[in-house]
């Protein structure tokens, strides 16, 4: 398989080491889980089944000794969709072995001004996620490996400057 051809999933599918997500915005209500988001903002507690389907594939991954990491760039306060991602969202998918980490911005610049979110995998493959102004997800491209150093250094410079969710978590969460 060429890998213009390959897609996102075919990534998570073939990954052998790690899976590398960067996120950037305050808001991806629109890209799923909607019917949870709003029972976050209606007060209701989170259901069991909450996220199964991923943290299964988490496991999956995490059994065979593979790495799935996420770093969040965001500023405080938390709009209500950072405060559900992550008190419902990350609090959940951590059951499942992701790891993850905040780099907040709130007292000083954006390190990775105008870097888009993607997906790295192995250092290897790289996928961008596209959205529109509302956090609605448009489709991710796969791009060719000649770009593949430069997102690694993007991924270098978030992990070298963001600290662990559970610490963040415990200082400013909700």
């Amino acid at each position: 398989m060429t890998t213009s051809s390959r897609t996102l999933g075919d990534l998570f599918d073939s990954f052998e080491r790690e899976a590398f997500r960067l996120e950037t915005l305050d808001d991806y209500s629109r890209s799923g889980n909607v019917d949870a988001y709003h029972a976050f903002l209606a007060g209701e507690p989170q259901p069991d089944d909450y996220n199964t389907d991923w943290i299964e594939e988490l496991r999956s991954h995490t059994a065979k000794g593979k790495r799935v990491r996420r770093v969040h760039i965001l500023r405080r306060p938390l709009s209500d969709y950072l405060r559900f991602e992550l008190g419902w969202g990350y609090r959940k998918n951590m059951s499942g072995g992701e790891e993850f980490f905040i780099l907040d911005v709130t007292d000083g610049p954006n390190p990775l001004e105008n870097v888009p979110d993607f997906w790295l995998f192995d250092s290897e493959s790289v996928a961008v996620m596209k959205y529109d102004g509302t956090g609605r997800y448009l489709g991710s491209q796969v791009l060719p490996p000649t770009r593949t150093v430069e997102f690694t250094r993007y991924r270098a410079a978030a992990l070298a400057q963001a600290e662990p969710f559970t610490e963040w978590w415990a200082e400013y969460g909700a």
